[in-house]
């Protein structure tokens, strides 16, 4: 069979970075996992074509001549989708839709979709291409059982355009122990971290590299949900990184109490993950006991020093906030600000409260008639607060990321964090590659074009008069006092990322586009 798979464009937004990905060179964020995941699961004797619309246009010509055309998504992608669909339905394609909207909205897409995926697909996508190809397909499959992760192959990376991306992406394990109320990753993933084997990330890695990758995100949405069994992984990677003489940097997401064991912290850096996204919602406690955040309040710690525990590692540290719990009240939009400049992080990614269908939030929200049933809400979300208006909500959202990303405010954080703190990011990779002096050169040369690549487009591109001079004057301000490779490589990143959110703030300002929240 001909089988096209397709993953939509999405909808601009603040992990998309599209106002950032001209400066980057690049024309997408990252691949997702589970497009080339699916290929490697195809059996050989089928034909895959890999479509990803964020670097490429849909071929529809080549969908209608396809025996399956399959789409997977997101929330955020659900508009998307639904266009996508449509226009595949109208040339008489079969279509198979899953993904993490579908598995929570499965009735979402109607008659527009053949065949439905609930779920992880490990098994039900071969046995769907068994009964399609024996005339007997179903229209929804669902596995009985969670994925045995140690039977997943390989991905089909070099059915992607690799090089159209910022970072590439590799996943480790799936599930989280936790009980967030609001999370969908325990709903379609489980409490109970399953794991790869070593020797199938180590493959996983390689296959990367094999595409000119040097850079992955590793995409499990809590990757210490199980301490002592990746930790076991890290030791493994950290023994590859050293035979390879380090040839990988990666990002990762985990729960806070990271900064709880020392020694986890330390294999993350010798691993040579340069950043940790973490969940750290809101330091309203009250909030946080609400949500069952209760890992963020163990241990007798502030969240201020875990935040800087982790940091003093060498680690950047990332995080997701949210605005509109029912402890919230119309303080919480100066006190977040607030928390995020004496946390030195940088980069914040925040959001409306919203309530993913089959979480716990849906739920009891909907028990409580504070949904509101909009597909798409002029609020931006589909939560009704309780202690916030609605558009004070909406507001006070944009206060927050005004305040965050002011020009002065946001560097003021990058020159806390690398100019008076001074953490040391990749310290275990460039101590290594002090015993390979040609190796360490070639890789300090590599971080000073990158850094003077994306400096120019700066210069060349960005219409803001205000906002060049504003990194032009920060570039050259790290130049005299941490003229490390590194770290200029490091703050060119974070002006191209800056640029990016502070269009997407104007734009939201200006009507030019709806609110766009991040959860």
């Amino acid at each position: 069979m001909k089988i096209v798979l397709i993953n939509p464009r999405f909808e601009t937004s603040y992990w998309g970075l599209e106002h950032a990905l001209p400066l980057l060179d690049a024309k997408a964020n990252l691949p997702v996992a589970c497009l080339p995941l699916l290929a490697a699961l195809t059996p050989a004797e089928h034909d895959v074509v890999l479509i990803d619309e964020n670097v490429e246009p849909i071929d529809f010509d080549l969908c209608a001549r396809a025996d399956i055309v399959g789409l997977t998504g997101m929330s955020v992608q659900r508009k998307r989708m639904t266009e996508i669909l449509t226009a595949l339905k109208q040339r008489g394609a079969c279509t198979v839709v899953g993904g993490p909207w579908v598995s929570v909205q499965e009735d979402y897409f109607g008659a527009l979709a053949d065949v439905v995926f609930v779920g992880e697909a490990e098994e039900t996508w071969p046995r769907f291409l068994r009964d399609r190809d024996a005339g007997a397909a179903q229209h929804r499959y669902e596995q009985n059982g969670r994925t045995d992760m140690s039977s997943v192959p390989v991905p089909r990376f070099d059915l992607l355009k690799m090089d159209d991306y910022a970072v590439g992406s590799v996943q480790f394990s799936r599930g989280c122990p936790f009980t967030c109320e609001f999370c969908d990753i325990i709903v379609i993933f489980g409490r109970r971290p399953r794991i790869k084997t070593s020797r199938q990330i180590i493959a996983e890695l390689e296959a990367l590299l094999a595409t000119g990758t040097d850079t992955a995100f590793i995409v499990d949405d809590n990757l210490i949900g199980n301490k002592k069994a990746i930790k076991e992984i890290l030791h493994d990677v950290v023994a590859w990184q050293r035979r390879r003489d380090y040839p990988m940097t990666f990002f990762a997401e985990a729960s806070l109490d990271l900064s709880d064991d020392a020694e986890l912290m330390q294999l993350m850096v010798d691993a040579n993950v340069r950043i940790v996204f973490v969940g750290i919602e809101t330091p309203n406690e009250a909030s946080l006991r609400e949500t069952k955040k209760l890992q963020n309040l163990r241990k007798g710690h502030t969240l201020l020093d875990k935040i800087h525990a982790i940091q003093a590692t060498g680690l950047e540290v990332w995080c997701g906030m949210i605005l509109g719990f029912d402890n919230d009240d119309p303080t919480i939009f100066d006190v977040q600000p607030a928390f995020i400049r004496d946390a030195r992080i940088v980069n914040a990614m925040v959001g409306m409260l919203h309530a993913i269908p089959k979480t716990p939030l849906h739920e009891r929200l909907r028990r409580e008639g504070r949904l509101d049933p909009d597909d798409f809400p002029d609020a931006g979300t589909n939560v009704v607060p309780l202690k916030i208006g609605r558009q004070e909500l909406r507001d006070g959202y944009l206060h927050v990321m005004e305040a965050l990303y002011e020009t002065e405010a946001y560097f003021d954080r990058v020159d806390d964090l690398y100019l008076k703190a001074r953490i040391r990011p990749e310290a275990t990779r460039l101590r290594h590659l002090r015993r390979k002096p040609l190796k360490l050169l070639k890789l300090n040369l590599t971080w000073t074009l990158e850094a003077a690549a994306i400096t120019w487009r700066l210069a060349r591109r960005v219409p803001s008069r205000r906002l060049r001079n504003a990194y032009l004057r920060r570039m050259a301000r790290v130049l005299r006092r941490r003229a490390s490779p590194l770290i200029l490589q490091i703050y060119a990143i974070k002006c191209a990322m800056h640029y990016h959110v502070d269009a997407l703030i104007a734009e939201m300002k200006d009507g030019q586009r709806k609110t766009i929240n991040s959860f």
